[in-house]
């Protein structure tokens, strides 16, 4: 999949790869969740059907950051992540549309013009609640009138589970709400994160349980405080493992987060290295210890309630 990185308004397309007919799929699809999943689908088999590329057009950043709403500046899917989950479902290539206050300002029928047409789109496929122009002008409606003679609009229906629509505002409450299995139904997957593992204050490994302490490389939505059963990813291998996310209040009386993770049957010097741990289910909250030995005791508690959460996915 090529990625091509564009600001509004859209100049010299007929010299971009993948320059004229396509089918183009538009939307923020944070999480690429269920009900995105639907739409790309609809684009890439519009796309095979025609004998044209299937397209996505994405923004970076996310526009309800750019509108304030500051719990956007992070995601369930950062842009490099999401990119990644877009070729895995036979995207051929993707727009990343700035969000500026340019774009922000267009009209419905600017972005249509030098957007759109601009790249001269074959067909657009939508979700039924897709917004665009500034402050959300348009709508489907207005994109299937501003369209006609230029291209085929396809609007997809809600996607619902339970009766209930499938939306990354469900999957981000279900995460902050320490819910991950409510998350993996709704994703399709089981939520992840990915950073580099840097040194910690190495009290895991005084304590029998070495941990991989995470920086994130991504600017990931960090699920709730407490204590999690999870696989991780290194080097193309799964692990099963433990995570802590929290504060240490045992050793600690700040409030600087972080994330550890404690790799089950794994001991090996794995620093600098890229992890992505994936969220299986939640185990407890983080609490203060009165001292070690209670501290060890619950470590070896959460490490078997770990392996009987993740036996039960394999």
């Amino acid at each position: 999949m090529q990625t091509i990185h564009l600001s509004y308004p859209i100049q010299n397309a007929e010299i971009l790869p993948f320059a004229g007919r396509k089918v183009i799929a538009i939307g923020d699809f944070d999480g690429v969740h269920l009900g995105h999943r639907e739409v790309i689908g609809r684009a890439v088999e519009n796309a095979r059907r025609l004998g044209v590329p299937a397209a996505i057009m994405t923004f970076d950043p996310h526009p309800r950051e750019l509108l304030g709403q500051d719990k956007y500046s992070r995601l369930l899917s950062p842009t490099s992540y999401k990119l990644e989950v877009f070729e895995k479902l036979g995207v051929d290539c993707t727009y990343v549309l700035r969000f500026d206050k340019a774009l922000m300002q267009a009209s419905p029928q600017q972005f249509v013009d030098r957007v759109l047409a601009a790249l001269g789109v074959e067909m657009v496929v939508v979700g039924f609640d897709f917004t665009f122009g500034y402050k959300g002008q348009g709508t489907p409606d207005t994109l299937c009138e501003l369209g006609q003679g230029r291209f085929a609009v396809e609007v997809v229906r809600p996607f619902r589970m339970n009766g209930v629509k499938v939306s990354s505002t469900a999957i981000r409450e279900a995460l902050l709400e320490g819910r991950p299995p409510a998350a993996t139904e709704l994703l399709g997957r089981s939520y992840g994160v990915r950073g580099v593992v840097v040194s910690g204050d190495k009290r895991g490994r005084q304590l029998g349980f070495p941990t991989a302490n995470m920086d994130l490389t991504e600017n990931f939505v960090i699920p709730a405080a407490g204590v999690y059963a999870v696989q991780v990813l290194l080097n193309d291998s799964w692990y099963q493992g433990v995570m802590n996310i929290g504060t240490k209040p045992t050793f600690h009386s700040g409030k600087v987060l972080s994330l550890e993770a404690h790799l089950l049957d794994f001991d090996a010097d794995i620093y600098g290295s890229t992890i992505f741990v994936e969220f299986i289910d939640y185990l407890r909250p983080e609490r203060k210890f009165n001292g070690m030995d209670e501290l060890i005791t619950q470590l070896k508690r959460d490490v078997d309630t770990a392996r009987i959460k993740l036996k039960q996915i394999e």
